[in-house]
C-alpha cells in the first residue's frame, strides 16, 4: 500500500493563538494532506463553542462537526490523541477514573469515524507512577481489552517520549507492545522520540549525549533486528532544532517543571530536511531503517511542536502546511516512498518557492 501523509491538527497553529479548525483543515486539504491525528484540545476548543448543558454533550457534538468538516475537505481522522498520564497510577482511583474517560473516548472515536487511540508513555512525576513494569503492562492490557470489546474494535498506538517517566526509549515501548500481545495494541514508531533520547541532550552544550553516533547506530541495527513491521500501526517524521545554548536554568525555553527534553520538544521541533532552521538529528539514518529496512508501508504523520504554533500571525497555518508539504516531498525522494504521484506534485506546485 502507499503511504499517505497526516499532520497532527494542533501542528497547524494553536487554536488559543486564534487559528481556527475550519482554517487549519484548509490548509491541510491545500497542501495535499490525506488526514489528521486529532489533537484533542481543538475538539475541546470547538466543544467550547456550543451551548449543550454538559460538556460531555458539547463533545460529542463538537466530534461530529468535526467529522463532518473532514469528510468536506477529504480528509481522514488517523486517531484521537493523546490519552495521556494512564499507566501504572499509584492512586487505582485515579486510574478507574481515566478508564471512564477512556469508554468516552470509544463514543468520539465512533463518531469522529476513527478506530485509533494514541497512548503517549506516561510522563506524570515519579512518585505517582510505579516502577513495577507488571502493573504498567497489566493496566495496558486493560485498555487493550476494552478495545476488542468494542464493535468495531479499538487499536491503540503506544509510544515512547523521550521524557517518559518509566518508557523513554523506543525498545521500551517495543518491549511494552509485545508483552501486552494483543492484536489491537501496537507501536507508533516517532524519528524525533527515538533520536531525542539516545542522540539528542538539550541540556548538553554539544546538544548530543555521549557517542550520540555509536549509540544511534547500535540502537538502529537492533530496530531492524527486533521489530515486527505487522505491529507498527503508524509512524510519525519530525527533527529538532539544535540550540545555540545548553537548556538549563536560564534558557528562554526552561521551565522546571518540565523535564528538559520535554521543554526542548514543546519549543523546537522542525520538519524533515530543515537544516536551514538548525534541523540536526540523524532522522534520515532512522528513516531509511523505518521504510527501507523495516520496509513500512502506511499513515506517517508530521507531528511537530514548535513555538511557532502559538504566534498569532495569521500566515502561521499556511506556512506550517507549505513547510511541511516540502519536507513530505524531500522525505519521498530521499526514502524513495511509494506514493500517489500526482498529489505528490500538486503539494510540490503549492508550495511557495
Amino acid at each position: 500500500m502507499p503511504c499517505r501523509l497526516a499532520i497532527t491538527s494542533m501542528s497547524l497553529g494553536r487554536g488559543f493563538a486564534g487559528h481556527s479548525f475550519a482554517h487549519k483543515l484548509d490548509m491541510a486539504q491545500e497542501y495535499g494532506y490525506k488526514g489528521i491525528e486529532l489533537f484533542y484540545e481543538d475538539l475541546f476548543d470547538i466543544a467550547n463553542l456550543l451551548n449543550n448543558k454538559s460538556t460531555a454533550e458539547n463533545e460529542l457534538q463538537a466530534a461530529a462537526i468535526i467529522r463532518r468538516m473532514c469528510e468536506q475537505r477529504g480528509l481522514a481522522i488517523l486517531c484521537l490523541q493523546p490519552f495521556s498520564g494512564y499507566e501504572g497510577l499509584h492512586d487505582r482511583k485515579e486510574h478507574m477514573k481515566r478508564l471512564k474517560q477512556l469508554k468516552f473516548w470509544f463514543q468520539l472515536a465512533k463518531i469522529l469515524g476513527t478506530d485509533i487511540v494514541l497512548i503517549p508513555s506516561s510522563f506524570v512525576p515519579a512518585p505517582q507512577i510505579t516502577e513495577d513494569r507488571g502493573l504498567i503492562i497489566s493496566d495496558l492490557q486493560e485498555v487493550a481489552d476494552m478495545g476488542l470489546q468494542e464493535n468495531p474494535p479499538i487499536r491503540y498506538v503506544y509510544e515512547a517520549l523521550c521524557w517518559g517517566t518509566r518508557v523513554d526509549h523506543w525498545e521500551q515501548s517495543w518491549e511494552v507492545v509485545q508483552a501486552v500481545d494483543r492484536p489491537n495494541f501496537g507501536l507508533c514508531l516517532d524519528t524525533f522520540n527515538i533520536a531525542g533520547r539516545i542522540y539528542a541532550d538539550p541540556a548538553s552544550p554539544t546538544g548530543k549525549t555521549a557517542n550520540a553516533e555509536q549509540a544511534m547506530k547500535e540502537s538502529i541495527s537492533r530496530l531492524l533486528s527486533s521489530v515486527d513491521v505487522r505491529k507498527v500501526f503508524y509512524v510519525q517524521v519530525v527533527d529538532s532544532e539544535r540550540l545555540d545554548e545548553p537548556l538549563v536554568d536560564g534558557h528562554k525555553f526552561y521551565n522546571a517543571e518540565q523535564p528538559c527534553r520535554m521543554s526542548w520538544s514543546r519549543n523546537c521541533r522542525l520538519f524533515y530536511g530543515e537544516d536551514e532552521r538548525g534541523a540536526y538529528l540523524p532522522v534520515k539514518e532512522i528513516s531509511k531503517a523505518i521504510f527501507q529496512g523495516l520496509g513500512f508501508e502506511g499513515w506517517v504523520s508530521l507531528e511537530l511542536f514548535n513555538r511557532r504554533m502559538s504566534d498569532k500571525d495569521e500566515d502561521v497555518p499556511r506556512e506550517l502546511a507549505s513547510r511541511g508539504a516540502v519536507s513530505w516531498a524531500k522525505l519521498v525522494h530521499d526514502m524513495n516512498l511509494k506514493v500517489d504521484r500526482p498529489q505528490l506534485q500538486d503539494m510540490i506546485s503549492a508550495s511557495p518557492q
